[in-house]
């Protein structure tokens, strides 16, 4: 048995051909291309469809009807109801019963409509009804027919602001809902059983939610005036900085690149106080801690971007479901082909034998 590691860190799960984030590099691909060739040149239903067909043709698909049966508003709530709900209505066979093209429709079917389900959710919390059919088909994108969905309108900026983050975030490696996804596909669950899952794991604020915790950094560094200031009050504090250091890049991380650039082409109107703030909070880094290389992650200029969309930070965690359904589809389909139950062994470092008495 391998040395125990808490969180599994390090420890080799699987072996993957989806995405390959460049540890030393600065850089990610996904099926050998760079997300820099992506962005802006196809739109993230595009992405979809390399990620899980190895190809960008046909994509992921437009989403069929279908009325949610309750909403409650709270999109990443109601995205893992609806999503289990599906695999009854669909009455989608189990992984373990289909070959891999069904299993890859049911996919397909799964990722368009749990990003309708969001954008229905999102209006419901903003107290209006879902555009219609007609109106959401005037859209061309996936990106832009979201927006439609939800308000009924689709700002071209917005609509870049989204389709990049959808981008940049569809899919990363084995992270917790990733690895929640390929668990529940190893049982042969089906595969709204296994997106669903890997919403759940969403549902806590250490993965998929970090962003709405970078804006209220931005708002008190604006107040303050005071960037440098403000850091150094954080780390005195023993606070952590959000939107910095990642558990795999030991160089830039490509997303934040990427985002950074697409919130100054859009004219966010935080790009001031956010690079005031990366500034000082990699100088402060550097200081206290110069034997790691700890520079600004994704999540920093995801805050940013999604603020400029109008994004509000407690939809965060169901936008970044609707980009990562590309990524789960991928991994379950290609943890379908291993056919192998994932079961790892545990350490037991509890009481020795005993008697009933002695509890």
């Amino acid at each position: 048995m391998n040395d125990f590691k808490p969180g599994l860190e390090g420890v080799v799960a699987f072996q993957t051909e989806i995405a390959e984030p460049d540890r030393e590099g600065g850089a990610l691909r996904y099926r050998g291309v760079d997300i820099e060739e992506l962005v802006g040149e196809v739109p993230y239903e595009k992405v979809w469809g390399l990620l899980v067909d190895e190809n960008l043709e046909p994509g992921m698909p437009d989403p069929e009807p279908y009325e949610p049966a309750s909403l409650t508003g709270s999109a990443p709530s109601d995205l893992q109801a609806e999503t289990a709900r599906l695999g009854a209505v669909w009455e989608l066979e189990k992984l373990v019963d289909i070959d891999a093209k069904d299993a890859r429709d049911d996919l397909a079917r799964l990722s368009a409509q749990m990003m309708s389900i969001v954008a229905k959710s999102a209006a419901v919390h903003d107290g209006r009804d879902p555009a219609p059919d007609d109106v959401v088909a005037q859209g061309e994108t996936a990106a832009e027919k979201f927006l439609l969905r939800w308000r009924g309108e689709a700002d071209p900026r917005h609509v870049k602001a989204i389709d990049t983050y959808w981008i940049c975030t569809a899919e990363h490696g084995l992270n917790a809902s990733t690895f929640t996804a390929r668990i529940t596909a190893s049982t042969g669950a089906d595969c709204a059983a296994a997106m669903s899952a890997a919403v759940g794991a969403l549902s806590g604020p250490l993965h998929g939610g970090a962003p709405a915790r970078v804006l209220p950094m931005l708002d008190a560094v604006a107040a303050s005036g005071d960037p440098a200031g403000y850091v150094k009050d954080l780390l005195d504090k023993h606070g952590r900085i959000m939107g910095f250091g990642h558990r795999i890049y030991r160089a830039e991380d490509p997303r934040s690149r990427i985002l950074k650039r697409t919130a100054k082409e859009l004219g966010s109107p935080r790009m001031e106080v956010a690079e005031a703030l990366e500034e000082a909070a990699l100088a402060a880094l550097v200081e206290r801690k110069p034997d790691y290389v700890i520079a600004t992650n994704v999540e920093f200029y995801s805050a940013v971007v999604l603020d400029l969309a109008e994004v509000p930070p407690d939809l965060t965690p169901a936008m970044f479901a609707c980009a990562r359904v590309a990524g789960w589809a991928a991994h379950i389909l290609e943890e379908k082909r291993t056919g192998r139950l994932i079961r790892p062994s545990a350490e037991y470092i509890g009481p020795s034998s005993r008697s009933l008495s002695a509890v």
